[in-house]
């Protein structure tokens, strides 16, 4: 029996996550039900016997490579230039226009991993769609951090919650990735974002959210003058009014 040092050796950590690795590139272009674990393995290239020694099984290599995904894109996006703005609804901005300069190459190499997953999983491997959501929500929180910032500065009496923007922020990123591979192209998600762009600008100006702009413009509204309508002419010819 091989001891610790043997199964930790830098080889055998290599061929796990040239695994992980392959089953990322191959979801994202494939779909996880068309990808096979020889797939994997040919793509990785390693043989069956070392999936088997990381793996019980192609759903286990799934519920792996979702916190693969996680740790490499937390580290991808902390780099982010994003985060250096002070204002919050600058670093929001930021980050779409961070997602607009990363559609590149094919729908697989800036499509995400966790929205293929759940769209094939969501009801057939809970275990899977868990894991999923559970990455989701978490992304869905950095986001919310940055969008209750920018609410409290510029609109702390809006009707809306941070968390919901956030989520609209996802939903939008995940819509236009369907839309993406259905286009076979990026246009259609750098269209979504800019309307995205529009909609976060919209919502962190300072006008009617703040109570003092509201007051002013109570306050023009009650000291304007009324309307005088035009007198009719009374016409006794007629006797009718005439306009």
């Amino acid at each position: 029996m091989a001891d610790r040092k043997q199964l930790n050796s830098p080889e055998k950590q290599n061929s796990r996550t040239r695994l992980l690795d392959a089953a990322l590139d191959l979801v994202r272009s494939k779909g996880y039900a068309a990808t096979t674990v020889d797939d994997i393995c040919h793509r990785a290239g390693v043989t069956k016997g070392s999936f088997f020694h990381h793996f019980k099984s192609k759903d286990d290599l799934a519920l792996a490579a979702v916190a693969h995904w996680e740790a490499k894109t937390a580290s991808f996006f902390d780099e982010a230039p994003y985060h250096q703005a002070q204002d919050p609804s600058d670093r929001l901005l930021g980050y779409v226009d961070f997602r607009a300069a990363i559609l590149t190459g094919e729908p697989a190499d800036y499509t995400c991993l966790l929205g293929t997953l759940v769209q094939e999983t969501y009801d057939t491997h809970p275990e899977i769609r868990a894991v999923c959501e559970r990455a989701l929500s978490a992304h869905t929180a950095e986001l919310t951090r940055d969008v209750e910032a920018a609410r409290q500065l510029y609109a702390p009496d809006a009707p809306w919650s941070a968390e919901s923007v956030a989520t609209f922020i996802q939903a939008v990123l995940q819509g236009s990735f369907i839309l993406a591979k259905a286009k076979q192209g990026p246009e259609v998600v750098r269209e979504n974002l800019e309307h995205l762009r529009r909609t976060l600008r919209a919502l962190f100006q300072p006008d009617a959210h703040t109570p003092a702009k509201k007051t002013e413009r109570h306050t023009r509204a009650s000291n304007a003058k009324p309307v005088e309508e035009p007198e009719e002419e009374y016409d006794s010819r007629l006797s009718h009014f005439v306009d």
